[in-house]
């Protein structure tokens, strides 16, 4: 080893090869996780006049200031921004999509906890409640649900969603510890954050002014508010978030995150097709000795912005001249517009939604089966949606449960919790049965699991249980144990001895 690195030294001064300096790289970041879940739902709310302001306010960079909403147009050359709306179409289809297909929950070993479930959920309206957490988690990246005891106002436990940007997550060595929500009040002394500590077996308040805390006698809504502790280590609180965010540690992912430029080019796409149909519009070039007048008093009438456009010129006074009304109609390359506006498309929902989900027609001869290919991209993205907010939609109906048992000093029952979902642009039933059919027939499938794949869970495990039974009643399967008449069996036991008969009864 002496021997190879003498020579490697030697080596190195021969072809003068020297090490690596060390670099240093600084990169400024232009939004924290609070800046980047304002521009989110900034977009979400589809407002242009917003999304304009909002980033002529954002911190001018290169990158920034030569993004469509926030350019300035020079005077006199003026173009109408629009904003397509299509983020929060995205969004809001997705949700629905997801909590359309939400079969209802089902409860097992304990029929008292379904029944106190019910007063639950038409207490907080629950279902709602879900699209609402699925929306603004899909925006702004994460969120919590917050499980409140608050008998002036209800006698069943409160369910709210706050979304990420009024939500805090407090971390040890990967553990969740608490989560904090934070809402705002005004009052005399200004602008109050009160800040709700969730924590394992404890409740905790605190106020604050700006970046100080201060004491929370200060205002008469907030007297009451005490640090409250019970025994366990149960949080009332329940985090919410789909994707796991690489910029941001221990927060939620967005799905806008990576797709703000894409819709930032797609609204200036359409923005500048329809400036061009706005500057390309036939012009009509109408001779002063031809232009309408009144009949009665000669005075040339008014045009209408409407139907009656025109551009007025000077009549043609030489001999034999004749004076005619000329249009003419802009070029206008529509194939063009229409090829740069689709594939801007394509950008922003690539990964996420497919367009047939969105109902844009890409293909009109497209058949059933080739639309169901398309909605893989939808599936793939509700199915992880799905897998995320299933066991969290659970710990938050057992939390629910076990705060009411708990304040109530009652005793909590056993019980199990089930949510599940319908299937989404699934087959046809014919090509299901069809398919199935085939599977069945070559040996491969059970009557168990053709029954299983073909309802899935739009039936109940004691419907599908009775059917597979009727079914094998119906094909034969089910066949009755031969019976030995009493007769018989009387003369076989009086054929044997009396120990041979005791033998045989014992």
């Amino acid at each position: 080893m002496a021997f190879m690195d003498n020579l490697r030294t030697k080596m190195q001064s021969w072809l003068q090869i020297n090490p690596p300096l060390a670099m240093l790289i600084n990169i400024q970041e232009v939004l924290d996780f609070q800046g980047n879940a304002i521009k989110n739902r900034i977009w979400y709310r589809g407002d242009p006049n917003e999304l304009e302001q909002l980033y002529w306010q954002i911190p001018k960079h290169a990158v920034e200031m030569q993004k469509f909403w926030a350019s300035h147009a020079t005077p006199g050359m003026e173009m109408r921004k629009i904003h397509t709306g299509l983020p929060a179409t995205v969004v809001d289809i997705l949700a629905g999509i997801i909590t359309a297909n939400l079969n209802d929950f089902t409860f097992e070993e304990s029929a008292v906890v379904a029944e106190l479930w019910e007063k639950i959920d038409a207490e907080n309206d629950f279902k709602p409640l879900i699209e609402k957490a699925i929306k603004q988690t899909l925006v702004i990246g994460d969120g919590a649900y917050k499980i409140s005891i608050d008998p002036e106002l209800s006698d069943y436990p409160i369910i709210e969603f706050f979304a990420g940007d009024k939500v805090d997550f407090k971390y040890k060595r990967g553990r969740l510890q608490e989560i904090i929500f934070k809402s705002y009040h005004r009052c005399e002394a200004g602008t109050l954050e009160l800040r709700e500590i969730y924590g394992k077996g404890y409740i905790d308040y605190e106020l604050y002014k700006g970046d100080e805390p201060i004491d929370m006698g200060i205002d008469s809504r907030f007297e009451g508010l005490t640090r409250v502790e019970w025994e366990g280590r149960d949080m009332l609180a329940v985090p919410s978030k789909f994707y796991e965010s690489n910029k941001f540690e221990g927060r939620g992912q967005s799905i806008y995150d990576k797709k703000i430029d894409a819709f930032d080019s797609f609204d200036e796409a359409y923005s500048q097709w329809i400036d061009a149909l706005r500057a390309g519009r036939s012009k009509e070039y109408i001779p002063e000795s031809l232009i309408p007048r009144d009949p009665n008093t000669g005075k040339v009438l008014k045009p209408n912005p409407f139907d009656n456009r025109y551009i007025q010129t000077d009549a043609d006074m030489k001999e034999r001249a004749g004076n005619k009304i000329v249009t003419e109609a802009g070029d206008i390359r529509h194939d063009s517009y229409a090829a740069t506006y689709a594939a801007a498309l394509d950008l922003c929902l690539q990964g996420i939604i497919s367009p047939s989900t969105l109902g844009v027609d890409v293909k009109k001869l497209d058949n059933a089966e080739a639309q169901r290919e398309k909605e893989k991209v939808t599936l793939y993205t509700r199915d992880a949606i799905i897998e995320a907010m299933t066991p969290q939609i659970e710990r938050v109906i057992k939390t629910a449960i076990t705060a009411y048992y708990r304040f109530a000093g009652n005793e909590e029952p056993a019980y199990t919790v089930t949510v599940s979902f319908q299937d989404y642009a699934n087959p046809s039933f014919e090509s299901q049965i069809e398919t199935i059919g085939k599977g069945r027939t070559q040996g491969i499938l059970s009557i168990e699991a053709c029954v299983e794949e073909l309802y899935g869970d739009d039936k109940t495990a004691e419907w599908k249980a009775e059917e597979v039974a009727r079914l094998k009643e119906e094909q034969g399967y089910t066949v009755e144990e031969p019976a030995v008449s009493e007769d018989i069996w009387a003369q076989y036991l009086q054929s044997q001895s009396a120990e041979q008969a005791g033998a045989v009864i014992n």
